[in-house]
């Protein structure tokens, strides 16, 4: 077993220098974690062993969350906002899982997640000198073929098209490096139990992404293969123990995205050209959202999991643009760069030239080509059945050449993920996918402009409104079988078929092509040939010290329990269960379910209910177990702070917090408020 050798108080007192502070930024790959660096500054002793428990429990979710295998029969712990849309699906007119909660008496009452996958790695290879002599002496969109063929055949020639087995090659470090990453996948995963929607977000959009939190956002899954409960020996170990401050812990996930590597124009194209268009777009639709909500109980209940997405989400572009307006962080990203540029002299300079330059050059095409290719390329895929059809319709025509030829998402060792994805059983509700297709179609007309010929194509004489009714009331694809034979029929069958939203697709698709090509050729290219150089400069002068930005790959964080001070208060690391009582009004977002209230003489309310951490985390992130030294659950990860939100861009260990579940108040209710007994059981077994 590890143990500590420091007392948890003498840890945190040997932590509160900045030097060390620092150096808990980073989410690191399990391949490259700083065992040494964690060691010494904790007092651990972990060790290689302890590294290959973790990454052989931690899970990779497709709805773009991490969970933690906690059973030796395949139970998985992850957050209820990680699996609303499987809950959602399940769900109908008659039974709202999503507000009542969905709760089971045994195994035999475990539900399928349509189209939910889940993965687990198992091996990692360095191939980045197979993918750099792929494309060496190309540019433009010849290196972004080549790069993305020669990718997609390492990816072919590991994995195969074996239904259990994932393999993907993550860039690192922005192409310093190149790494095949080879998972066990599941394709069967079932529902166990989630709590009411209200007490997994109670505190709503005014408690998020802040502290004092009370929110019970967990979820259990189970991995199925063969009709048969998966067999997990290498699972964490449950404890129901208080987190103690200031001791360490580690969070185990798949961070979704970071750009802490952008140049500072890449930056200023973030804060001045992508993000106020996200801002706007996302206060907008929750407008829209809630008007939609208002107007019936159904629509109220349809529209739940698009809603908390949308309020999510306009709260994480907030805090990256809240972030990117602090002169310090350009500063810190200039002085750097300076730094870095002093590296470059000599032979090695007239061989890589000057690549920030050529980034430069690349944000101007960015902004000039942004808005045609977005509203084009990205934006229609809002709506679920333009998705389908965009991809049938692509699939089709891709499916008709040579792997290696094909855009990077149609190759063989990517197309049966695609394929899953479009004729998985999802329920698409057509009211809701209509407003969601008509209010991009609207922000296409505005922000392009009524004459633009990009407008003209999208729109013809149309309103947005009168072309997303008639194209989502008279398609077909929201019928599984259509979509099958639609697939199974290729091409002949895409281009003979009279669904209206398959016409519209194909209406689009050679202009988006266009689109998708230039932006490749002038924004993808370069900029992914000047980072490759200025990752050459990087390893010259910290090698691999410093971790890469997150990928939605599996990766290992560390920090410590702990709060903060802001604006002169400070913030306590923890709540407890009686703060909840507290905290209730009886009026949502602050409203108890009735089975809460039933249950409040029954509790301890001495519990840690809520805590943060030092942790270093990104979207994604969600669903991560947090584990003590010993590698035992002491808590699941859900959200940062509002401070954490900058995390994309930088990371500031005074204010940058992760909001943690703990293990204990989920053993406390699971008994006592909702009578699940088996489920603790199971979790309490030492198998």
């Amino acid at each position: 077993m590890i143990r500590s050798f420091l007392p948890f108080a003498a840890v945190a007192a040997a932590l509160a220098c900045a030097a060390t502070a620092r150096a808990e930024e980073g989410m690191w790959t399990f391949d490259n974690f700083p065992l040494e660096t964690v060691n010494s500054a904790y007092g651990l002793e972990l060790d290689q062993a302890w590294l290959d428990r973790v990454q052989a429990a931690s899970v990779r979710l497709s709805s773009g969350c991490s969970a933690a295998v906690v059973s030796p029969d395949g139970l998985m712990l992850t957050n209820q906002h990680c699996v609303i849309e499987c809950t959602q699906d399940l769900s109908s007119a008659g039974k709202d899982y999503v507000a009542e909660g969905f709760l089971t008496k045994g195994r035999e009452e475990e539900a399928v997640c349509p189209g939910m996958a889940a993965a687990i790695l198992t091996e990692v290879t360095d191939v980045t000198s197979e993918v750099a002599e792929a494309t060496r002496g190309r540019t433009g969109d010849a290196f972004v073929q080549a790069q993305n063929a020669r990718v997609t055949g390492i990816e072919m020639t590991a994995c195969g098209d074996d239904p259990k087995r994932h393999c993907q090659v993550v860039t690192l470090y922005q192409g310093g490096q190149y790494k095949l990453y080879q998972y066990r996948r599941y394709s069967d995963v079932r529902l166990v139990f989630t709590p009411e929607f209200s007490m997994a977000f109670f505190g709503g959009d005014p408690d998020n992404f802040n502290f004092p939190r009370y929110a019970l956002d967990i979820a259990f899954l189970r991995l199925y293969e063969d009709g048969k409960s998966v067999a997990t020996p290498q699972h964490l170990a449950w404890t129901t123990r208080a987190p103690v401050d200031g001791e360490p812990v580690f969070a185990a996930g798949s961070p979704g995205k970071t750009e802490r590597l952008l140049t500072v124009p890449q930056l200023e194209t973030q804060r001045d050209t992508y993000l106020p268009l996200q801002m706007a777009m996302k206060a907008e639709l929750r407008g829209r959202l809630l008007g939609f909500s208002d107007r019936s109980a159904e629509n109220k209940r349809v529209a739940t999991d698009w809603l908390f997405g949308v309020e999510n989400g306009f709260k994480s572009v907030y805090g990256q643009e809240l972030a990117l307006r602090r002169p310090e962080l350009f500063a810190a990203k200039r002085a750097e760069e300076k730094r870095l540029r002093k590296r470059v002299k000599g032979d090695f300079k007239r061989e890589i030239g000057d690549p920030w330059a050529q980034i430069a050059t690349a944000q101007e095409a960015y902004r000039r080509q942004f808005l045609p290719w977005y509203f084009l390329e990205q934006a229609p895929q809002h709506s679920s059945l333009f998705f389908y059809a965009r991809y049938m319709v692509r699939a089709a025509e891709e499916r008709e050449k040579p792997s290696a030829e094909r855009l990077p998402e149609f190759a063989d060792s990517r197309l049966p993920w695609l394929r899953d994805k479009i004729l998985a059983p999802y329920k698409v509700e057509k009211p809701l996918d209509e407003l969601l297709l008509a209010f991009v179609l609207s922000k296409a007309r505005e922000h392009l402009g009524v004459d633009a010929p990009q407008t003209k194509l999208l729109l013809g004489k149309a309103s947005p409104e009168i072309l997303a009714h008639y194209l989502i009331d008279n398609t077909g694809l929201d019928d599984v079988a259509e979509r099958q034979r639609l697939w199974d029929g290729g091409l002949a069958a895409v281009e003979a078929s009279d669904d209206p939203m398959i016409q519209y697709a194909l209406h689009l698709d050679a202009e988006a092509r266009a689109r998708r090509a230039e932006w490749e050729d002038t924004v993808v290219a370069p900029t992914r040939i000047a980072h490759e150089k200025i990752a050459r400069v990087r390893f010259k002068v910290y090698g691999d010290s410093v971790a890469p930005d997150a990928t939605f790959t599996p990766r290992l964080s560390y920090g410590r329990v702990a709060g903060w001070r802001y604006n002169g208060a400070e913030v306590k690391p923890f709540t407890y269960l009686s703060g909840l009582y507290d905290r209730a009004t009886g009026q949502a977002p602050f409203q108890l379910s009735s089975r809460f209230t039933a249950a409040q003489g029954k509790l301890d309310g001495g519990i840690v209910y809520n805590y943060t951490t030092t942790n270093d985390i990104a979207g994604g992130s969600s669903g991560s177990p947090v584990l003590d030294a010993d590698g035992k659950l002491i808590g699941t990860v859900f959200d940062s702070n509002i401070h954490g939100l900058g995390g994309a861009y930088s990371y500031d260990a005074e204010v940058n917090r992760t909001v943690v579940v703990s293990t204990a108040v989920v053993s406390e209710v699971l008994r006592k408020v909702y009578g699940m007994t088996w489920l603790t059981a199971e979790l309490s077994s030492e198998n």
